[in-house]
């Protein structure tokens, strides 16, 4: 009896045990594999068209182009102390020492006066892909946007040699970076509504081409 008892409460354990299921992350090729398929598909959505005349463009059309985000930091400051490491900022919220890696160039970059904080998407090439006809006040969220991949740290060598120029003139150094740079590009284009050129677009799905 005691052999048949044992025997029914082992089934009725076995019936309420919850089978395992072991999920795993997608690993990084998978991931990139995945974020440039959506950026393909985000791609054709966009309108091709000639670029708009650069005639009227100014930063202060986007101003201000660093507004304050939490308390007394703005945009850039922000952008700094999230992408740097062990940073150290003064009572006015501008970062006086830190670490930052440059992914256009692979560069490691020990003080603030060396990096820059880049708009993906440059502020005189959004103005002749549409921006242009946009209101003040969309510039300026453009221009300070932190929620998408829009800002970015690298160093100032870079952000000057790339200037206000597209992929079609431009990529960064670092081959590695293509896919991420393209996928950002496409993304901050999208959701802008802002227009590719037919070089642009070209030169953004051989970038694609590189992610894994």
């Amino acid at each position: 009896m005691i052999f048949f008892r044992r025997a029914a409460e082992a089934a009725v354990l076995a019936s309420l045990t919850v089978p395992i299921v072991l999920v795993t992350a997608a690993p990084p090729a998978a991931a990139e594999a995945g974020s440039a398929a959506r950026a393909r598909r985000l791609l054709d959505q966009l309108k091709v068209a000639r670029p708009l005349p650069i005639r009227g463009y100014s930063h202060r059309r986007f101003m201000p182009r660093w507004a304050h985000h939490k308390g007394t930091c703005d945009a850039r400051e922000t952008v700094l102390a999230r992408d740097g490491r062990r940073v150290r900022k003064n009572a006015a919220c501008h970062p006086v020492k830190g670490v930052w890696y440059s992914p256009y160039d692979g560069k490691w970059l020990k003080s603030e006066r060396l990096v820059d904080v880049d708009h993906v998407v440059p502020l005189a090439y959004a103005w002749r892909s549409g921006a242009s006809r946009w209101s003040q006040a969309k510039r300026r969220a453009f221009a300070n946007d932190l929620t998408r991949p829009e800002l970015i740290t690298v160093s100032h060598s870079a952000n000057l040699a790339k200037g206000g120029q597209g992929p079609q003139s431009w990529r960064p150094q670092r081959r590695a970076y293509w896919c991420r740079y393209a996928t950002s590009w496409i993304t901050v284009k999208h959701h802008y509504r802002l227009f590719v050129t037919r070089r642009e677009r070209v030169a953004l799905l051989n970038m694609l081409r590189t992610c894994r």
